[in-house]
């Protein structure tokens, strides 16, 4: 069986939950913690697997992406640049006219609460745009 066979009759969250072990590292125990507080902001939260590996959580729309890279692991938010963000967790992709992400390193630890509001918020943005535009 290829494994893109092997990845089609698993579940998005079966394999997130291989990403992360498959990691072993520190930047797999990042992603989990970051979808645990995904999960906790929003329970009706969907998980999909994207673009070839990318684990993404989403309600009405696309809420974040969850990347991981040698070095960090990346939370990007699709609408994060009208998020109002007061705990400054954004520190990357800063400069586009849509997008927001937090940059994690190693040992960095994330505002938990700060987090879910993020979440909550773009919840909130998806849900009333779908409302509007119904």
């Amino acid at each position: 069986m290829k494994k893109s066979e092997a990845q089609n009759s698993k579940s998005p969250s079966e394999l997130i939950d291989a990403r992360i072990k498959e990691l072993g590292d520190w930047r797999g125990k990042a992603l989990s913690q970051l979808r645990t507080l995904v999960k906790e902001a929003d329970p009706e939260v969907v998980e999909e697997w994207k673009w070839r590996g990318v684990p993404v959580w989403s309600h009405d729309g696309l809420i974040c992406t969850g990347e991981t890279y040698k070095n960090v692991v990346k939370m990007t938010f699709a609408k994060g640049a009208a998020l109002k963000d007061p705990s400054g967790l954004f520190n990357a992709s800063l400069d586009g006219n849509t997008r927001r992400a937090i940059d994690l390193h190693e040992g960095e630890k994330i505002d938990e609460e700060a987090l879910k509001t993020l979440v909550r918020a773009a919840v909130a943005m998806n849900t009333s745009r779908t409302v509007d535009s119904a």
